[in-house]
């Protein structure tokens, strides 16, 4: 008789943890880098509106699209192993 060994995928807190660091970081690094070069810039971090805030958008729609389609998954669920 064989015994067949299922694996257990990773726990759903992970990856709910997982998604919400990877939307914050994308957020914060996009929205940086296009106030930056757009002059969005304040004190307290960055402003965008209208297309610059468009462009901030569809960079996070694309960091996820990229990452988890091309590169294996995302920068967090390498990190807390919630890679299904």
């Amino acid at each position: 008789m064989s015994e067949v060994v299922t694996s257990k995928g990773p726990s759903t807190w992970r990856i709910v943890l997982a998604a919400i660091f990877d939307f914050f970081t994308a957020f914060w690094i996009f929205g940086l880098l296009i106030a930056s070069i757009f002059g969005g810039s304040t004190d307290g971090g960055f402003n965008l509106q209208g297309g610059p805030a468009i462009l901030l958008f569809f960079l996070i729609v694309a960091y996820f699209v990229i990452f988890n389609k091309f590169l294996g998954g995302t920068i967090w669920k390498r990190i807390l192993r919630a890679k299904r």
